[in-house]
């Protein structure tokens, strides 16, 4: 008979609590307290993936014992995995007849039983002990002879799937995880991501999929290149489960920290998913699932993260056209935007009205603006935008997450947008929805609750204007730097120092002078004309260069002057003097700058050519509501009513 749901919660909550009492009972004194968690968990994860063996480990090892007699020895790694997996459909195994609960029946030797347990489990899980670096803490123990106590507490824990299910399991899990973690503050945000925010992800990925997940057996793809502990595959797997529990999902993630991945390696097979689904590696440099696009993406890179190290490798990639980061580059101090541009290209294109793929990714406020127009950030924004990529961002609150309390935002991709979404980009003003938590962990001391969840999702599915909710096209959000000179304002001057300057000109003869001399006093503006017709009286030549040299040798700045004009017929900008006028992409440049810039500058000109294009998504300025100003009357009978206050405190001290 299977347990009911309450009983599967109680068992969770029991285990819990069993598993972090090692703390209390074994490890209080030996190790700190932020380590509890480096120790506890090993040994939970070894014994739940014990208890998902335990049912097959007989058939297991006489599989095993024919393998070794047809082989004449110990068979090839590669031929057990490939018998056990085809044979009895395990995707890991251990060769040893050893256990937790045999090796807490013998007193000797507690620490070399225990290694080579664990040294005889398939090469797709040993890779997790050592990520745990499991035999240094095994040591450890030893050492301090809490070893013992430590195996047989956990060969105790019912861990098995009948009586505790993939998803109590991996509850309880959270629970652990969440208590090892609150015990190091903020060191845990290097690699756990709060589940209220993953929640609000997921939430707002999976509302809109054009119908697809309604199918009698839809399939879908979930990736995370920094996958941490694996939460978000978990979470967004668990999710789609409860949308439609005939659907088939495959969960795939990448992750550099060695000890983040061991977890969430672990945590993914413990919720029985297949060992594969997360790579160790760096994502940047070595994508382990190159050649794949998915249906799902979740994320939440590393910010301000300095990738120099990677910077020859990615270079190299960026100069393939329409590879990763061939939109460009972010500065070397943060890698942010170089996980967007992997993220956009690892979803699934767009193939007819059903097909596509939606990432979220959390990113700081860097993303949004940094970069100058037509730099490498700026390139990859506008090509997010352009190709119509983003379909929303949302702000998240400050101190949400346990290892920073900036502000944050979920960029939401999609590669087939609803088509009321085409061509348009929400912004969800999120900063200000959120509970308190009782009980604060590093940086984190706000939630967001579910009622708060259900607010910004539903802001998104709505697709209305709001006090929360922004709807703006890319046209919005970019704008043109146009450069403005100020012109300059010449009459024409003839002296002995302005002849001495262009009589270096190898054109120039004793004419010239007399030419100059005939001008002074003339329109500047005019000289090219003048200069030529005086040359042909004259029978001298006046070529383009010795013109021009006399024209600035003439020049002499007067406010009062026209505005200049060179021989070219171009405007003369006053020298040193410059300023860039932002035009929104929305308007047109000469009207702008007619009714912007020219009231107030007159004499200014502008360049669009030179021009650069760039794009921005200035938040806060779009949601700024500014504070209602009282009324005069109101401020006025304060004013009366303090004096007056004033005037009685003054009376009484004269007394």
């Amino acid at each position: 008979m299977s347990p009911t749901q309450e009983q599967i919660t109680n068992a969770r909550s029991a285990i819990a609590d069993a598993v972090w009492n090692t703390a209390d009972r074994y490890l209080r004194s030996v190790v700190e307290p932020e380590e509890y968690g480096d120790y506890i968990i090993p040994f939970a994860v070894l014994r739940r993936i014990e208890c998902m063996l335990d049912s097959r480990k007989a058939d297991f090892l006489d599989l095993y014992a024919g393998l070794k007699k047809q082989y004449d020895g110990v068979p090839d790694e590669r031929i057990v995995s490939l018998h056990a997996r085809t044979k009895l459909g395990l995707h890991f195994y251990n060769t040893s007849k050893l256990s937790l609960d045999a090796i807490a029946k013998t007193d000797d030797n507690v620490d070399e039983a225990l290694n080579t347990y664990l040294g005889h489990f398939s090469p797709n899980l040993r890779d997790i002990w050592d990520s745990f670096k499991f035999t240094e803490k095994i040591a450890t123990l030893a050492r301090a002879q809490r070893l013992y106590g430590v195996v047989g507490h956990f060969a105790k824990l019912d861990m098995h799937p009948d009586n505790l299910p993939d998803t109590a399991m991996g509850d309880m899990f959270e629970d652990v995880m969440y208590r090892a973690f609150n015990t190091k503050g903020k060191s845990a945000g290097a690699f756990y991501t709060p589940r209220d925010a993953i929640a609000l992800m997921v939430g707002v990925l999976f509302s809109s999929d054009d119908d697809g997940l309604a199918g009698d057996a839809p399939a879908r793809t979930v990736y995370d290149p920094c996958a941490g502990t694996g939460g978000m595959l978990l979470v967004a797997k668990n999710e789609l489960k409860e949308l439609n529990r005939n659907i088939q999902v495959s969960l795939h993630g990448q992750e550099l920290m060695e000890f983040a991945y061991g977890i969430g390696k672990a945590d993914l097979i413990m919720q029985g998913n297949n060992p594969e689904s997360i790579q160790f590696g760096n994502t940047l440099t070595n994508d382990r699932f190159e050649d794949q696009t998915f249906d799902y993406i979740l994320t939440n890179p590393p910010y301000g993260s300095d990738w120099s190290d990677d910077y020859k490798v990615v270079a190299t990639e960026a100069t393939v056209e329409g590879s990763r980061f061939s939109h460009g580059l972010p500065a070397k101090s943060d890698g942010q935007m170089l996980f967007l541009s992997h993220v956009a290209h690892k979803l699934t294109p767009a193939h007819g009205e059903t097909a596509g793929g939606r990432a979220g990714i959390v990113l700081n406020g860097s993303p949004l603006f940094t970069g100058a127009p037509e730099s490498g950030p700026d390139s990859i924004r506008a090509w997010l935008l352009r190709e119509d990529l983003v379909d929303a961002i949302v702000a998240l609150p400050t101190s949400i997450f346990y290892g920073t309390g900036i502000a944050t935002y979920i960029w939401i991709l999609d590669t087939n947008k609803e088509p009321r979404r085409r061509g348009k980009i929400q912004l969800i003003n999120g900063a200000n929805t959120w509970s308190p938590m009782r009980k604060g962990m590093g940086d984190k001391r706000r939630e967001l609750s579910p009622t708060d969840r259900e607010v910004l999702i539903r802001e998104y599915a709505e697709f209305q204007e709001s006090e929360l909710s922004k709807i703006v096209t890319a046209d919005d959000l970019g704008f043109k730097d146009v450069p403005v000179y100020r012109q300059e304002r010449f009459i024409t001057v003839n002296s002995p120092e302005a002849v001495e300057r262009v009589r270096a000109h190898k054109s120039f003869v004793d004419a010239h002078a007399g030419i100059m001399a005939e001008v002074d006093g003339a329109v500047w503006n005019k000289l090219p004309d003048l200069l030529k017709t005086k040359a042909k009286i004259k029978g001298v030549k006046m070529p383009v260069g010795l013109l021009s040299e006399i024209m600035q040798a003439l020049a002499v700045h007067d406010d009062n002057a026209p505005a200049a004009i060179d021989h070219k017929g171009q405007p003369v900008s006053v020298a040193g003097w410059k300023m860039t006028e932002r035009v929104p992409l929305t308007e047109d440049v000469d009207e702008h700058m007619a009714k912007e810039v020219v009231p107030f500058a007159p004499d200014v000109t502008w360049d669009v050519d030179k021009a650069k294009t760039g794009y921005e998504i200035p938040f806060t300025r779009l949601f700024y509501v500014p504070e209602e100003v009282r009324p005069l009357a109101e401020i006025d009978a304060d004013v009366q009513r303090v004096m007056g206050e004033l005037a009685e405190m003054f009376a009484e001290v004269k007394k």
